[in-house]
């Protein structure tokens, strides 16, 4: 009756334990913003990864964040969801490992202007077992994709 983690889950498996991180972002004004903090990888089963952030604007304040990913065998996809403390939009993600094996999840949410809702894809790729990569992209008007923000997270502890 309980569901089991599928291969496809052990993808995950190289986020846990703690990290700190970088992230350039460029913001809507054209210019480049900064964020540090930590992410710490837990996993509820096997089936569940939770990766809880926390890190400080520009301004000081602090903020927190929660991404939980998965796999869903029904809809042979990555799954996830994420929140945050500075926003009040709930991203459902969707998603595929690419070729390189790096994850794709697409999700829709709200433009930068906030003059409606357009597609972005973040896309996390696993370095090396101490560094993984967070990459953000949302698409344009055009149709053309524009990556806007770049974590690396570097492993405190397993």
């Amino acid at each position: 009756m309980f569901a089991k983690p599928q291969s496809e889950h052990e993808w995950f498996q190289p986020l846990l334990g703690d990290w700190d991180f970088a992230h350039e972002c460029d913001g809507p004004d054209g210019s480049t913003q900064s964020a540090r903090g930590t992410v710490r990888a837990t996993t509820f089963g096997g089936l569940w990864y939770l990766l809880e952030c926390n890190g400080v604007s520009p301004e000081g304040d602090p903020w927190t964040s929660l991404f939980s990913l998965g796999y869903d065998p029904t809809k042979q996809r990555y799954v996830g969801t994420f929140i945050a403390s500075m926003m009040t939009h709930l991203w459902v993600y969707e998603g595929k490992l690419d070729e390189q094996q790096r994850l794709v999840l697409n999700v829709e949410g709200p433009k930068f202007d906030g003059t409606g809702m357009t597609q972005y894809q973040d896309e996390i790729e696993i370095a090396s077992p101490d560094h993984w990569i967070l990459r953000s992209r949302m698409q344009l008007d055009d149709g053309q994709w524009q990556q806007f923000m770049e974590g690396h997270h570097h492993r405190l502890t397993k």
